[in-house]
Parts: C-alpha cells; sequence; structure tokens
C-alpha cells in the first residue's frame, strides 16, 4: 500500500495537442492572409510584374514570419491580447468595499 502511494503516475502528453498551430513554420492565419493578399494583387492587376512582385512580396513576409515564429509561436496572440490591456490602471479596491 505504501508503495502504491509514493509512485509517481505517469500521463503521456501527445505533442500534436500541445504544439503551436503552424504552416510553413509560421503562424498559420498570417501566413494565409499574406498568401490571400498576394494572389488578390496578382489577379486584379494580371500582369506578368504584379505576379513577380505579389510572389516576391509573399516570400519576403513568410520569410519573416517564419522568424518571429521562432522567437516566439504565439507572438501574434500576445501582441493581441498586449493591444487589449489599458495603459494605466487606477489604484482601486474592489468595487464591493464598503465606503
Amino acid at each position: 500500500m505504501a508503495e502504491s502511494l509514493t509512485a509517481l503516475q505517469r500521463n503521456r502528453i501527445h505533442r500534436a495537442l500541445s504544439r503551436p498551430n503552424l504552416l510553413m513554420g509560421a503562424d498559420r492565419e498570417l501566413v494565409l492572409l499574406t498568401g490571400l493578399a498576394a494572389v488578390i494583387l496578382i489577379f486584379v492587376v494580371l500582369t506578368v510584374y504584379s505576379a513577380l512582385f505579389g510572389t516576391a512580396v509573399w516570400v519576403l513576409i513568410v520569410g519573416l514570419l517564419r522568424t518571429m515564429a521562432k522567437v516566439d509561436p504565439l507572438m501574434r496572440q500576445v501582441y493581441i491580447r498586449h493591444v487589449s490591456y489599458r495603459p494605466y490602471y487606477k489604484a482601486t479596491s474592489s468595487r464591493w468595499r464598503r465606503h
């Protein structure tokens, strides 16, 4: 009985459940959004120069997004949460405090 209380229980955590959701090594939503913007640029202008410019911009931005994901894969979510905070919080106690 004493042996079973001191033994540690092991639970497996699968890597697919704890890894960030990346596409091509960068944040999935940002890669898809920049790909959509590049495709829109290519098909709206419909010239060879716009196709070259759109693919070059997309490759450059995906490269930047990959370096951003190497630093912190959740950087986009952290930045969005940071922007939602107020710049100043007054030092007050609880709203249910009796005056």
